[in-house]
C-alpha cells in the first residue's frame, strides 16, 4: 500500500502512521500552492539556501504551519551536509533553522525526539527522505540519505541511534518517502563501487549498468536493504512509489532541473498534549 497519500496540493501525510499513533503529524511537501516567484522556485519552496527570498521561504513554512497546526516556532531544521550526524532534540532546540537558515543544525542529516511539541524538518529534492518510529518509546526520527548519507549508512546510523535511546529493533518501522528513481538516477563507477563494499550477500542488486561506466541506482531499494541489515523487519518497512523526477506534477528535481531547484520538506512531530 502506497504510504503516501496527497491531502491537498501542499502536502501529502503519511495517513496509516497518523490514524494508527494519534497526535503525530508526519508528511512531504509539494512544490505546489505556495509564494515564491523565481522560475526554478515558483510556489512552495522550503529551502533557504538555494537563492529564493527569505521571505518567500518565511511565508512557505508559515503556510504549511497553519495547514498542519503545528507552529514554526516548534520546528527544528538542519545545514544538511550528506553526512550521517544525527541530533537528538528536546525542547530547548525549538525554532532552530525554523526561519532562517543560520540558526539551523550545523552539519546534521538526521533528527529523532521523543518529546512532544518538536516538528523534525528535513529539505529535499531527490535524495531520500527517511522516517522513523518506534511507539513504545514513542521515539520518531526523519533523516537524509543522498548516495554519500546512503552509502555511508545513514540509516543504520539512525536504527542504532533509536536502540540507544531505549528502542527495540522489533518495534522500529521505517518508511522511505518520495525520491529519485532507478530510472531517473544514473551514476558513474566510483558511486557504484562505494554501493558494492556495503552489499553483502544480497538477492537483489540495487543497481544495473546502462552504459559503458554509467549505471542506474536504485537509492530507495538501497535504503531499504541497509534497514534490513541493520535489524529492521521487512514488514516493518514501507516504500513509496512516488519519484520526484519522474512525478513532475508534484515535485521539484534537482537532477531533472540540473540543479536549480527548489526543496521540498519531509516532517514528523508529536503534537502538544498527544498521549499513547
Amino acid at each position: 500500500m502506497e504510504p503516501f497519500i496527497l491531502e491537498s496540493k501542499e502536502y501529502f501525510r503519511i495517513k496509516e502512521w497518523m490514524e494508527r499513533y494519534p497526535g503525530l503529524e508526519v508528511g512531504f511537501t509539494t512544490k505546489n500552492g505556495g509564494v515564491s516567484q523565481q522560475y526554478a522556485f515558483s510556489g512552495l519552496n522550503f529551502g533557504f539556501h538555494v537563492g529564493d527570498e527569505q521571505n518567500a521561504v518565511c511565508e512557505n513554512r508559515l503556510l504549511l504551519a497553519d495547514k498542519i497546526s503545528f507552529p514554526l516556532s516548534s520546528w527544528v531544521g538542519a545545514e544538511q551536509t550528506h553526512d550521517i550526524r544525527i541530533a537528538k532534540i528536546g525542547k530547548s532546540d525549538q525554532g532552530r533553522g525554523s526561519a532562517s537558515y543560520d540558526s539551523s543544525f550545523s552539519g546534521t542529516d538526521g533528527f529523532l525526539t521523543d518529546e512532544q511539541g518538536i516538528l523534525l524538518t528535513l529539505c529535499f529534492a531527490d535524495c531520500v527522505p527517511l522516517y522513523f518510529i518506534e511507539p513504545e518509546t514513542r521515539l520518531i526520527g526523519v533523516a537524509h540519505a543522498g548516495w554519500k548519507g546512503t552509502v555511508h549508512g545513514i540509516a543504520a546510523e539512525m536504527v542504532s541511534s533509536f536502540q540507544q535511546n531505549g528502542a527495540k529493533i522489533e518495534k522500529i518501522s521505517a518508511i522511505i518517502g518520495p525520491s529519485i528513481c532507478k530510472k531517473c538516477y544514473i551514476v558513474d563507477e566510483r558511486v557504484v563501487n562505494l554501493v558494492k563494499n556495503i552489499l553483502d550477500g544480497v538477492d537483489i542488486l540495487p543497481y544495473n549498468q546502462v552504459s559503458e561506466g554509467q549505471y542506474s541506482l536504485d537509492l530507495k531499494e538501497l535504503n531499504r536493504q541497509i534497514l534490513l541489515k541493520a535489524g529492521v523487519g521487512d514488514g516493518n518497512i514501507h516504500v513509496t512509489d512516488y519519484c520526484t523526477s519522474c512525478h513532475n506534477e508534484h515535485f521539484y528535481s534537482h537532477r531533472r532541473d540540473k540543479g536549480n531547484a527548489g526543496r521540498m520538506m519531509a516532517y514528523i512531530g508529536w503534537k502538544e498534549d498527544s498521549h499513547p
